[in-house]
């Protein structure tokens, strides 16, 4: 039986889900975020199907989202876009240090995912945290500074003047640099990681991801195996059913060892 609880670590909250036989023991574990706007419970499919194949998984809400609401205006959230992921980053080694006292799971044995807003934050926590041992992300985007250049320049295209001066922008983009995964790619040490991207986004264009896992290819000589992209051709900003499979094989193909997970990965699109 897959069960489902609320937790909350420092002021984080979250969903833990796990089998219900196994409730105490250390396993291998997911984080997984949630999307701009979104919640934690809105991932709960993907969370009952890594449960399944016996992974403990927890859905943190993120700031202003969620049990965390905090009563800003669609405008506000968005101007708080990149607050949200900064703070997010930081606040998963919180998540990290709870399960570790609990003995919940162990250091080497955690796995991040998220779709969207989500993965942008897993990128960025790949960049800082080396002790994460697999990543997925869904629609996500590693090149912090180009992401936020092209949104900037959608709103100029839209008409829209932006509340800040070009001296704050570039002050903004500077600190975005810190998490820029696109930056230092040999940060991800051949860890595994999964991008599935659906070709007709427009929320979070593919062209990023592409060419940060041709460029990661070369570092990942040793073990080619470990970097997987795929490409949806009919997909926009959402996750097919194809797309969720392929989560949630990935990290029972690379954190499953001791699952005894037998899985075989289900691509759902082109590999590129």
């Amino acid at each position: 039986m897959i069960h489902v609880s609320k937790g909350k670590a420092g002021a984080v909250s979250f969903l833990h889900i796990y089998e219900a036989l196994s409730a105490d023991a250390p396993k291998p574990t997911v984080i997984f975020f949630h999307g701009f706007k979104s919640a934690k419970e809105n991932n709960l499919h993907y969370a009952y199907l890594l449960a399944e194949k016996g992974f403990r998984v927890i859905l943190p809400d993120c700031i202003h989202h969620g049990d965390r609401d905090s009563g800003l205006s669609s405008l506000e959230l968005t101007q708080s876009f990149w607050e949200v992921v900064i703070q997010s980053i930081h606040e998963l080694e919180i998540l990290k240090n709870h399960l570790i006292n609990e003995r919940l799971t162990m250091e080497d044995e955690i796995g991040v995912a998220g779709t969207s807003m989500g993965a942008i934050i897993t990128f960025g926590a790949l960049k800082k945290y080396p002790w994460i041992k697999a990543a997925v992300s869904l629609m996500g985007c590693p090149a912090y500074q180009e992401f936020a250049k092209w949104k900037i320049d959608q709103v100029l295209e839209m008409g829209f003047t932006l509340p800040f001066e070009e001296e704050q922008i570039k002050h903004y983009l500077d600190k975005l640099s810190a998490y820029d995964l696109a930056l230092e790619p040999e940060k991800m040490n051949e860890r595994p990681v999964l991008c599935w991207h659906g070709s007709q986004d427009q929320e979070v264009p593919a062209e990023p991801v592409i060419g940060f896992v041709k460029t990661l290819r070369g570092y990942y000589k040793n073990r080619p195996e470990n970097i997987s992209l795929i490409i949806d051709e009919q997909a926009d900003h959402k996750v097919s059913r194809k797309g969720v499979l392929a989560a949630v094989d990935w990290f029972a193909l690379h954190m499953g060892r001791r699952l005894k997970a037998n899985c075989k990965i289900n691509s759902g699109g082109a590999f590129r």
